[in-house]
C-alpha cells in the first residue's frame, strides 16, 4: 500500500546472460547516440536489449515523447515477462507525470530492476512505495561515454548479475559526523523527492518504526533552495527520525552571502537543529558526476563513519 510503512522489500532476481533489458526515455529528450551506445555496451556484456518504441521520440516539447507514449513504453516494459530490467535513458523532468498510472500491484507482480538517477528518483519512489528495490545508478550517457572498466559501471553490472552487493569505502570529509547506523537505504534527488511531499509517493516521510539511512544529491539548486527543502524535512521530523545521512554530490551551484559551500550550510543546519547523534557522510560519490556509485533503494545497509573513512555496505 502506497504511503504505508515499508516492511518487506522485494529484490528483483539477478540477471543472467541473454536476459532482456528494456531502454525507456520516461522524461526529457535524449541524444540518439547515447541510447544506441548504451544498448551496444549492454549487448557486449551479454544481454539482449530492446529499445522501446518512443525512446528516440518524437519529442513533445522538452519531453522525450508524449505522456501517453512514455507511459506505454514503461507499462510495456514492466508487464513484458521477458524484460528483466528497465534502464532509463535520461532524467530531466517528466517522471512524476507517470506515477498515477502505474499500480503497486503491477510493480510487485513483475519485480524487475529499474535503473536511473536524477528525475528518475520519482520512479524509484514509486518502486519503493510499492515494495520493490531499484537501482540509483548510471544511465545511457555514462554507459556510452565511460570506459568499460569504469568502477561505477562495473559495480552496477556486478549488482545486476548478483555477483556483488554494495560495499563501498570512501575518503572522509571534514564535515562528517562520526558514528554507525543500520537501516533501509532510500533517497535520491532532493528536489524531486521534495516535490512528492505529502503524496502517496513521499518516501521522505519516515515512519516512526522504520530505521532509514537517507541519501540526497542535487544539481543546479541554490544553497538557499536546498536549505529550504531540508528545513521542511526538519519540520516534518524526518531529520530527527533517520538513523544516518549520506550527503552526495551537489553540483553546479554558486556560493552565496551566507555560505560558500553546500556542505557548510548542511552542517550548520544540522548543528542548529541539534541533530548531532547520527552518522553523517559528506561528499559521498553519488549524484550528477561520473563517479556515481550504484545504490540499492530499499536495501538494508550499515553506514560507518570514522575519522579515516566512510563505509557503506550490505
Amino acid at each position: 500500500m502506497k504511503g504505508a510503512t515499508i516492511k518487506d522489500i522485494i529484490k528483483p532476481a539477478p540477471l543472467r546472460e541473454g536476459d532482456k533489458i528494456a531502454i525507456i526515455s520516461p522524461a526529457t529528450t535524449v541524444k540518439e547516440e547515447y541510447i544506441t551506445g548504451a544498448a551496444d555496451m549492454l549487448r557486449r556484456e551479454g544481454f539482449r536489449v530492446e529499445i522501446m518504441p518512443s525512446a528516440y521520440g518524437p519529442a513533445d516539447g522538452s519531453y522525450a515523447s508524449s505522456l501517453e507514449t512514455r507511459l506505454a513504453d514503461l507499462s510495456s516494459a514492466l508487464l513484458d515477462p521477458d524484460v528483466k530490467c528497465i534502464l532509463c535513458a535520461r532524467g530531466g523532468y517528466g517522471c512524476n507525470q507517470l506515477l498515477p498510472y502505474i499500480s503497486a500491484e503491477e510493480i510487485c507482480e513483475n519485480p524487475k530492476w529499474l535503473i536511473g538517477f536524477s528525475d528518475i528518483s520519482a520512479l524509484h519512489a514509486l518502486w519503493l512505495t510499492s515494495g520493490v528495490a531499484s537501482l540509483h545508478a548510471h544511465m545511457a550517457k555514462h554507459l556510452t561515454l565511460l570506459p568499460p572498466d569504469d568502477p561505477a559501471t562495473s559495480a552496477l553490472l556486478g549488482i545486476l548479475r548478483g555477483e556483488r552487493t554494495m560495499d563501498y569505502i570512501v575518503e572522509p570529509s571534514p564535515f562528517n559526523r562520526l558514528g554507525e547506523a543500520t537501516g533501509r537505504l532510500q533517497g535520491g534527488n532532493l528536489a524531486v523527492l521534495n516535490g512528492l511531499a505529502a503524496t502517496p509517493y513521499d518516501i521522505l516521510q519516515v515512519q516512526p518504526d522504520e530505521d532509514v539511512i537517507l541519501f540526497i544529491e542535487d544539481i543546479s539548486e541554490a544553497i538557499y533552495a536546498v536549505e529550504r527543502m531540508l528545513i521542511r524535512l526538519d519540520f516534518a521530523d524526518v531529520l530527527g527520525r533517520i538513523k544516518g545521512l549520506i550527503v552526495g554530490q551537489f553540483t553546479e551551484y554558486r556560493p552565496d552571502r551566507n555560505f560558500s559551500t553546500m556542505e557548510e550550510m548542511i552542517s550548520a543546519l544540522l548543528s542548529r537543529r541539534g541533530i548531532n547523534n547520527i552518522p553523517v557522510a559528506f561528499n559521498f560519490p553519488v549524484g550528477h558526476v561520473d563517479f556515481n556509485l550504484p545504490l540499492i533503494e530499499g536495501e538494508r545497509v550499515k553506514l560507518t563513519v570514522t575519522e579515516d573513512k566512510v563505509r557503506l555496505w550490505k
